[in-house]
């Protein structure tokens, strides 16, 4: 049984999660809730037992100074809860952590029974992939989901995926087992440029989010990092003329595929979330939300497939071989403790 004490009842509560590793090309899903930590001022109020879940030797714990006091850092999962305001508040519970070396199924286990003590409504995990997408455009954010009414009532694309899979897709096949309403969102990162962090991948997981739950999420200055880092991933382009013709191909590729209906879709919702955001409103009033447009194709999960081959600095994102723990390697995330 878990107790937790000290945290008040909630008001319709969504669990957001994401770890640093295998499903987190660029940083960009445990930024993007490292982001809504730091704007809400999000309070922990549990952490997993380090011990139980992750080697020391893959994931190293730090030591620190405090007022002259060596302290150490142990690398964990950590929740916390935000309320957000507006009209119709609600409460999310945020979960922070390092995808564990070990015991996933126990792992999965412990945030189910938070979730269940908490009143999680729903648990959207948040995870970002290494893929053929060029940066000069939309980053591309997919939602799916194991569950088909869900996939129906939230216009979400029902996975069909097979191939090794990280502890996103354990946890929301564990969620689904559960009876727990979950989805995955996915940010598609430029293989060629996936150093972290990616705050342009970020932002775009945050605007999807935004849409999904119905909540105003502040963006504080993401929106100018993404151009920042647009504007230098353009410079250094530039100076390489292979990788500024790559980038064309995946250019003219991505122009290609994308549907004049589904380029339309996409400008009514960002319009939709300017006049939301102009009006200084939280979310929609009953009635009014606006669900996102269906995803064009399924997203392969991290490490489905390797880089295009002979893409100028062209980043892994496959592991080599896999145990069926995820822990091989090949892994897109820096391995940093929270």
């Amino acid at each position: 049984m878990i107790e937790l004490e000290g945290v008040p009842e909630l008001i319709d509560p969504v669990m957001v999660a994401a770890f640093e590793g295998w499903n987190d090309a660029g940083d960009a899903a445990s930024t993007a809730v490292a982001h809504l930590e730091q704007e809400w001022k999000g309070e922990v109020f549990a952490a997993l037992d380090a011990e139980d879940y992750y080697d020391f030797q893959v994931n190293r714990p730090t030591v620190w100074m405090d007022a002259g006091v060596r302290k150490i850092t142990w690398p964990t999962t950590r929740l916390s809860v935000v309320r957000v305001g507006g009209e119709k508040p609600r409460d999310l519970v945020l979960v922070r952590g390092i995808e564990p070396s070990m015991r996933w199924r126990s792992f999965c286990n412990e945030l189910l029974g938070f979730a269940h003590e908490l009143g999680v409504e729903l648990v959207v995990i948040l995870g970002a992939l290494l893929g053929d997408t060029p940066h000069t455009r939309p980053v591309p954010i997919s939602g799916t989901t194991s569950d088909a009414d869900l996939a129906r009532r939230m216009d979400l694309e029902e996975t069909k995926y097979e191939g090794p899979t990280g502890i996103v897709g354990v946890l929301q096949e564990a969620c689904t087992h559960a009876g727990v309403p979950a989805v995955s969102l996915w940010a598609a990162v430029p293989h060629y440029v996936s150093q972290p962090p990616n705050p342009k991948a970020t932002l775009a997981l945050l605007n999807r989010l935004e849409d999904l739950i119905d909540v105003r999420i502040p963006l504080g200055e993401l929106p100018e990092d993404a151009r920042a880092w647009q504007v230098g991933v353009d410079q250094l382009a530039a100076e390489d003329s292979e990788v500024a013709e790559y980038v064309q191909t995946l250019e003219e590729a991505r122009d290609t595929a994308e549907l004049p209906e589904a380029s339309g879709e996409a400008i009514a919702r960002e319009f939709e979330r300017y006049l939301r955001r102009r009006d200084g409103g939280g979310p929609p009033g009953p009635g009014e939300r606006t669900r996102p447009p269906r995803p064009q194709q399924q997203p392969p999960e991290p490490g489905a497939g390797p880089a295009a081959p002979g893409a100028p600095g062209a980043a892994g994102g496959r592991p080599d071989e896999d145990d069926g723990d995820g822990s091989g390697p090949g892994t897109t995330g820096s391995g940093t403790e929270d």
